[in-house]
């Protein structure tokens, strides 16, 4: 264990519960419109390669195309709902890569509305999955993560025409690649674990597809890996690792710059081998920890940003008589989302996979908050026992997801991380189910909001705080400055923190940066300013919307709600009322309603439209507790 004073421990917990409480819902995250996805051989015998696609808050249209053969199927999916394509034999060979090669062996999928993807590579005994990045969310640099014992692969996906692809800054392949082209790249006897992927400027897809590997490399039982690689813009400093129901786990993790120290709590040097728990490491370099449950989780912190990736082992190695290698991203916690929508696996072909479950990862201070919905069902409290760290006030709930149809939507407004895994005898799978993605390398922030998330923000017109977060900045005078509408701001040149009034209205806010290799960037958020001078206000059984944290609504009947409101529109849909991000129909357009509630914690919220056309929104936690007086035979 490092040592670090109660002062510092305190400064650690309180840093990182502002990470956790101080993101909005992300603007940048797992879901996406457009993605691009190949698949890389496993172990030997009949494949089974299946996509699942989850509807956001709105039904969905959509396209699978495969490349290679130039041709499409389309699907529709309700709000909240999984759809499952199990490829057919000549869609695998389309898609499937086993060699060195260049090729069109890709599949874009795209959706009329957000959702999330996720993909499966199994046959019988070996499987692994992995989320799928929206390509709004890929880069142009990577160092890879994988784990192997003799023989190593990756796969990589153009997205543009002319895009040329530098492993370890040499130009491979040859050939440039074009929109859908891929690029598979295998090899015996190394581990391509810290391997640089870069390219010219044009954004890529990149993949772990390790064919078959032990883990830890000296048990038995090999299995394949397979894992879409985060680019690093999005890499952070501190992360939180949960651990499987398995009692052990692997985790590596890859520096991007030269002299990153880490420091880490709850985990077991393996790579390097030292009892140590601080070690400096230059780019491309990782170490290796082995996790225990027990321990309640694993904090990793760096001073550069650093990939993670966790492992699942071999039953051998744990002892838990299930399970075999896979491979999951661990987003830092910087990447957390206020709500996420997931679903588990269930392969269509022979399977000992028969355990599904879900990693739920939030504060310990408001982990009784996180509610889950199943399959656009009534939100209900996650309750059992929850793993607490006390070292960084961070809990994880280990959740069976026994419906593997259904999809599952996580909630917690102080935000939340989700991993999902499956295990059976010498099978499983492990991925990301979902968490944020914003640009962690070169941002800003509004008032602590992360400029990817300024447009789903309304700020009050008045003063605004600016604060940028700058990896390797220069040193120089011009190193950074600051646009407001295309129009450059003189006082806060070259400054990291600055305020300013603003009056409503919408803004485009500009950062620009140059780098200490000289190297420039910017970065833009679109702000929307109004006046908040129009009231607004509801309650509960009389009781106002601000004071309903501080008591129980008891009823025997129905809960009544009253607004009160200044200058609303007439328009229809001016008023909506919302029950746990469900939306009241038969409430809209009213100031008066009433409803029955069963015991229990819900969010509601109040959405007016104003004559003005601002909007303003009034959220509130309601807990109802309905009792029943049960009457004796009473003679009067």
């Amino acid at each position: 264990m490092f040592y670090i004073m109660k002062k510092t421990y305190r400064l650690l917990i309180a840093l990182l519960f502002f990470i956790f409480t101080h993101f909005q819902s992300q603007a940048q995250n797992t879901t996406g419109t457009d993605f691009w996805l190949t698949f890389g051989r496993g172990p030997n015998g009949i494949i089974n390669l299946q996509i699942r696609i989850v509807a956001g808050e709105q039904p969905t249209t959509g396209t699978i195309y495969f490349t290679q053969l130039g041709d499409s199927i389309e699907f529709s999916i309700a709000a909240r709902e999984v759809y499952t394509h199990k490829l057919t034999e000549n869609q695998i060979q389309a898609v499937y890569n086993q060699v060195t090669s260049v090729s069109n062996k890709s599949i874009y999928i795209h959706t009329e509305h957000p959702v999330s993807v996720y993909a499966l590579n199994q046959r019988f005994g070996a499987a692994d999955a992995t989320n799928v990045l929206p390509a709004t969310a890929l880069g142009t640099d990577y160092y890879l993560l994988s784990y192997f014992t003799s023989i190593d692969a990756y796969a990589v996906v153009a997205i543009e025409d002319n895009t040329n692809v530098y492993h370890n800054g040499n130009i491979i392949p040859a050939e440039t690649l074009n929109k859908g082209d891929v690029y598979y790249y295998v090899i015996y006897n190394v581990d391509l674990t810290g391997t640089h992927i870069t390219t010219n400027n044009k954004p890529i897809a990149l993949f772990a597809v390790c064919p078959v590997t032990s883990i830890p490399s000296y048990v038995g039982y090999g299995d394949n890996l397979f894992q879409q690689i985060s680019p690093v813009n999005t890499w952070g400093k501190n992360f939180f690792v949960p651990v499987s129901h398995l009692t052990k786990d692997i985790v590596r993790i890859v520096a991007s710059k030269d002299n990153t120290t880490i420091l880490q709590e709850g985990g077991t040097m393996l790579y390097p081998p030292a009892w140590q728990t601080s070690y400096t490491i230059h780019a491309g370099q990782f170490i290796e920890l082995e996790l225990s449950l027990a321990n309640k989780g694993c904090y990793i912190q760096a001073d550069k940003p650093v990939g993670v990736c966790t492992y699942l082992t071999s039953d051998s190695y744990h002892g838990m008589g299930e399970s075999d290698p896979a491979q999951t991203w661990i987003p830092a916690i910087e990447q957390k989302s206020n709500n996420l929508l997931i679903a588990p696996f269930m392969p269509l072909l022979g399977t000992n996979l028969n355990d599904h479950r879900a990693l739920v990862v939030t504060p310990t201070a408001t982990k009784n908050d996180t509610k889950v919905s199943i399959s656009g069902g009534t939100p209900t409290a996650i309750s059992g026992t929850w793993y607490d760290s006390d070292f960084v006030g961070i809990s994880f709930y280990n959740l069976p997801l026994t419906n593997t149809t259904a999809s599952y939507y996580f909630t917690n407004n102080a935000g939340l991380i989700v991993m999902c895994y499956g295990v059976g005898h010498n099978e499983s799978y492990y991925y990301l189910a979902g968490s944020a993605m914003r640009e962690l390398d070169a941002a800003f922030y509004a008032n602590d909001i992360h400029f990817q998330d300024l447009k789903d923000t309304t700020f009050c017109a008045g003063n605004v705080s600016f604060r940028a977060e700058i990896e390797n900045m220069g040193v120089e005078m011009d190193s950074i400055k600051w646009f407001i509408n295309q129009v450059k701001e003189i006082l806060p040149y070259n400054q990291l923190e600055w305020n300013k009034t603003i009056f409503p209205g919408n803004y485009e806010i500009r950062m620009w940066v140059r780098f200490e290799n000289n190297d420039t960037i910017s970065k833009t958020g679109m702000m929307k300013i109004q006046s908040c001078n129009n009231n607004a206000a509801f309650y509960v059984n009389n009781v106002h919307y601000q004071d309903l944290q501080n008591i129980t609504i008891c009823t025997k009947d129905v809960v009544n709600f009253r607004a009160e409101i200044e200058g609303i529109s007439s328009n229809p849909g001016s008023l909506k009322w919302y029950i746990d991000g469900e939306e009241d129909v038969s409430a809209r357009d009213s100031l008066e309603w009433s409803k029955s509630l069963t015991t229990g914690e819900y969010e509601i919220k109040m959405e007016v439209f104003y004559e003005n056309n601002e909007t303003a929104e009034r959220e509130a936690i309601l807990k109802v507790e309905v009792f029943w007086v049960k009457m004796r035979n009473v003679r009067y």
